[in-house]
């Protein structure tokens, strides 16, 4: 039998995602999505500004901005929501594809030759250039001759500890911290590279030892097809590096929306906060909204932050525990926009953007506002150029403006500012922005002009810190809550005891992977073994 009625807990990318595809798979279940802001997306969110001082409509990104074309579950949305035409790419060749960077400051650990603002080597001749080269050899050719060195036993570990380990403590703090930075906004040193990184802990086994000898050598592991409905997407990704939509992400959370909107057996409940979630006798829930009337259903999805849940059903002592809700912390992000009236070219280096490595002497314990906590950049004309209106051709030399983004925070302590703050709202450069600006000259080696507009995002919470032994840990919640029809007899009685029969799934950036790709393929697969 299919569910008599599903709730989807929170309207983000994942709970989207989970709405949408449950309505495919059980046309004739009522499906309720509750979110407690008045609108849908999450952390995804686009603003067009039209800019008169420079003749120009300007697209800006509050949180994830481009999309790497290896997620077939996002390319199937694009089919089944009709998007292709929105879809815009950076080819391989393009120099946002094949030009990215990373400020690395000077300390005594870094040779002077390689400090600053440097291109990441994309082949052989680049490597060869590359003021890296020296760093890069001495720690990475050793290493598939050195002995395995994985600790006896070891399950998981930090990115930084497995990088020391094969690749010594500069190159883990220089490339790996910087990579998290870019991804995870937090310490390289706290997050778990079994959950992170898989594919680095799977080469390092598969190499016997070795990280590079693991990547080079061939894997027999069969990868499985779903059996995605990608219409003409992989058509339109043959040549890409990355790509996003003409008006920026949230055309894919809207298109989410309107689809659900449009579906009869979806009901959208927004602005509805909630106080509670528990179960009853006949495994069935209630879920109690702050206002208004109790909701029952047979099954419930929920796409919350791990805390967030975990107080909802605290609210009730006879509902049974969940297992590790609050064992992640997570890391806040401010984004900042900022627009010049000038090109590209009087700005920054053609590219796609650079990160920035953890300090050598570590993380301030405080706010330092001379240190406003860089974690990188992200030269959006050059990579996002077709998002904004009128289209030049040759927008790094001849566009009458430049769109960059800032991000901070994450492990740097932060100074406290309003959820968003824009020029239109605060004429005068305030110090946050002023000291940003600051940084930029010295990273970039080159006057900044003041912008003629700038917007600044508070994303409060917005990437969870999957802490080493989180698969572990996941695979332990996911038992409390019902095992998948597989399992055994007596497994399956084990978990009906402690009361949740399979009927409540926990998806979301705290369970599995925090990409947009990840998201998506969560909601895709919620739902499987309820028959």
């Amino acid at each position: 039998m299919p569910p008599a009625r599903i709730a989807v807990l929170g309207g983000g990318l994942t709970g989207l995602s989970s709405a949408f595809h449950l309505s495919r798979k059980f046309p004739e279940t009522n499906i309720v999505l509750l979110e407690r802001q008045r609108r849908l997306g999450g952390w995804v969110r686009s603003e067009r500004v039209d800019l008169p001082q420079v003749g120009a409509s300007v697209l800006l990104e509050a949180g994830p901005r481009t999309l790497r074309p290896n997620s077939k579950a996002v390319l199937e949305l694009i089919h089944l929501l009709r998007l292709e035409d929105e879809v815009i790419t950076v080819p391989k060749t393009a120099p946002p594809a094949k030009a990215r960077f990373i400020y690395v400051p000077e300390s005594e650990t870094t040779p002077k030759r390689a400090s600053g603002l440097q291109r990441l080597p994309s082949s052989i001749p680049s490597l060869i250039s590359s003021p890296f080269l020296p760093m890069l050899l001495a720690a990475v050719a050793p290493e598939p001759f050195k002995k395995a060195n994985r600790p006896q036993g070891a399950t998981d570990e930090s990115v930084d500890s497995l990088f020391s380990r094969r690749f010594g403590e500069t190159f883990a703090r220089t490339f790996g911290s910087a990579l998290v930075h870019g991804i995870y906004a937090t310490d390289s040193r706290k997050l778990s590279v079994r959950a992170a990184f898989p594919s680095i802990w799977e080469a390092e086994g598969h190499g016997r030892g070795s990280i590079v000898r693991g990547f080079l050598m061939p894997n027999k592991r069969k990868t499985l097809d779903s059996g995605y409905a990608l219409g003409r997407t992989t058509e339109l990704m043959r040549n890409a590096s990355v790509y996003s939509f003409r008006n920026g992400m949230e055309s894919l959370t809207k298109a989410l929306e309107e689809s659900l909107m449009s579906s009869d057996n979806v009901t959208i409940m927004k602005d509805t906060r909630l106080s509670g979630l528990k179960q009853l006798e006949d495994h069935s829930m209630e879920i109690y909204p702050a206002e208004g009337k109790t909701l029952q259903a047979s099954h419930v999805v929920s796409a919350l932050p791990l805390p967030t849940l975990h107080n909802l059903i605290s609210a009730h002592k006879s509902v049974p525990p969940i297992p590790h809700l609050t064992k992640n912390p997570a890391s806040t992000v401010r984004v900042v926009n900022l627009v010049f009236s000038c090109p590209p070219k009087d700005i920054h280096p053609e590219g796609f953007g650079y990160l920035i490595p953890r300090p050598a002497e570590g993380y301030p314990e405080s706010y330092e506002p001379t240190s406003p906590g860089i974690l990188g950049t992200v030269f959006d004309s050059c990579s996002l150029h077709e998002q904004d209106l009128p289209h030049i051709k040759d927008y790094y030399n001849h566009s009458g403006h430049t769109k960059l983004t800032m991000m901070t925070g994450g492990p740097y302590p932060q100074a406290p500012l309003p959820p968003t703050l824009s020029s239109t709202e605060s004429p005068m450069i305030p110090p946050f922005i002023r000291s940003l600006l600051d940084e930029l000259k010295v990273q970039l080696r080159r006057d900044i002009p003041d912008p003629i507009y700038w917007r600044t995002w508070n994303n409060e919470g917005c990437i969870p810190t999957l802490l080493p032994g989180h698969l572990e840990r996941m695979e332990e919640l996911k038992a409390h809550l019902g095992l998948p029809s597989s399992a055994s007899a007596s497994q399956r009685a084990g978990t009906a005891e402690r009361g949740w029969n399979n009927r409540l799934v926990v998806v979301g950036a705290g369970v599995g992977g925090v990409s947009v790709g990840d998201c998506v393929e969560a909601g895709r697969h919620v739902g499987k073994n309820w028959t």
